[in-house]
């Protein structure tokens, strides 16, 4: 159950930036004890695997924050944020299980595929749905601070599920309760700008 949660978070954390969870595991599990990948994932954590996600991060960091820029990275992400959820998925259950001397993961890793591509793609689906609501209702100005919090929300939804997995489950549902109220409030925003627009001109 532990382990379901650890990948379900760190998937969900793939669907707002899909780089952040890929460079936490594989640090982690180069430079720690905490994560042990089996070997069909020992590639993750190599050198040439960190430098490009390092590499591809710095990319993500960058166009997200640009107004109309961000449409275009969110088209993109809707293959890379998937599959890299469905990667860290399979990868972190295999690792848990193959801890615990269970092979079944391990064996089966195209389960935590399906599980974290899912995941990782309501996230975005959330993400990318709400971002242009965002951008219209504040002409511009929201898409740095919100994709700011997203990689916030990234960062610390991948070291919760890695250290804490019990509370990844609340998380979620917060991360859920807040995607809903942004995108209420800059509807509503947009709605009050159109109204005002055509009460003027009309």
């Amino acid at each position: 159950m532990l382990a379901a949660l650890t990948g379900a978070g760190l998937s969900a954390a793939a669907g707002l930036n899909a780089y952040i969870p890929f460079l936490i595991v594989a640090l982690m599990a180069r430079f720690s004890d905490v994560i042990t990948l089996p070997e069909q994932f020992a590639w993750i954590e190599s050198e040439w695997a960190i430098g490009g996600a390092a590499v591809l991060l710095l990319g993500e960091v960058v166009f997200d924050k640009i107004p109309v820029v961000d449409h275009i990275n969110d088209a993109v992400g809707t293959f890379i944020r998937p599959a890299s959820g469905g990667l860290i998925f399979a990868a972190t259950q295999a690792a848990e299980d193959f801890e615990q001397g269970s092979s079944f993961m391990a064996d089966n890793p195209w389960i935590g595929v399906v599980l974290g591509i899912v995941t990782a793609g309501l996230v975005h689906t959330g993400k990318a749905v709400t971002r242009p609501v965002v951008n219209a209702s504040t002409m511009g100005i929201g898409a740095p601070l919100v994709s700011t919090a997203e990689d916030t929300a990234s960062v610390g939804l991948s070291i919760v599920a890695i250290f804490f997995p019990i509370i990844v489950f609340v998380l979620l549902i917060l991360m859920l309760w807040g995607g809903i109220v942004l995108w209420r409030k800059a509807r509503q925003r947009t709605r009050e700008r159109e109204a005002a627009v055509t009460a003027y001109y009309g």
